[in-house]
C-alpha cells in the first residue's frame, strides 16, 4: 500500500567523461579561434583566405562540444567497459620509443618498435617475433615513401645498409 506521497524524483548526474570531452573540444576550438585571430585575413578575389577553413573547423568543434555536453546531461550513453591501463601503457611506450629513436635509429627501427609495442598492447606479447616483423614492414614503407615517392623520412643504420 502507498501512503499517498509521490516518490522523490531520482536525480541523474551528468556523464563526467562526456563533459570532460565537451570541455576539451571547446578548449581546442578556443585555441583555434585565438590562433586564427592572429592571422591576416586577406582573402584575395574569392573571399576565401587562410582563415576560412580554421574558422570552419573551430565552429564545428564548438558544435560538437555543445552536442556532447547536451548528451552528457541526458546521460543516455551505453555502459562502458572498465578501462584497462596495461594496453595504454604499451602503446604510449611505443610512441615514446619511436619519438626518442627516430633520429638516432632511423624510421624503420623506431617504427618497428612502435609496431611491436602496439601489438603487445593488443595482446600479442611475443616481442621476439613482432619486433622483426615490424622492422621489415616499416622498412618496406620507408622504401616506398623515401625512394619511390621521394619523401624525406629519417634514415638510420638499416636504411644506410641498403641504400
Amino acid at each position: 500500500m502507498t501512503d499517498g506521497t509521490k516518490p522523490a524524483k531520482a536525480t541523474r548526474r551528468p556523464d563526467g567523461a562526456a563533459l570532460v570531452i565537451a570541455i576539451v573540444l571547446a578548449a581546442i576550438a578556443g585555441v583555434i579561434f585565438w590562433d586564427v585571430s592572429r592571422l591576416s585575413g586577406a582573402a584575395g578575389y574569392s573571399q576565401v583566405g587562410p582563415t576560412t577553413v580554421p574558422y570552419a573547423i573551430a565552429y564545428c568543434l564548438i558544435g560538437l562540444a555543445i552536442w556532447t555536453a547536451i548528451e552528457a546531461f541526458r546521460n543516455e550513453f551505453p555502459a562502458r567497459a572498465p578501462q584497462q591501463f596495461g594496453p595504454v601503457v604499451w602503446i604510449v611506450g611505443g610512441l615514446a620509443a619511436q619519438m626518442l629513436l627516430l633520429k638516432v635509429a632511423g624510421f624503420s627501427i623506431a617504427t618497428g618498435l612502435l609496431f611491436a609495442l602496439t601489438a603487445a598492447g593488443f595482446g600479442r606479447r611475443k616481442l621476439w617475433l613482432t619486433i622483426p616483423i615490424g622492422i621489415v614492414l616499416s622498412f618496406a614503407i620507408w622504401v616506398i615513401f623515401a625512394k619511390l615517392l621521394q619523401l624525406s623520412l629519417p634514415t638510420g643504420p638499416l636504411e644506410h645498409l641498403f641504400f
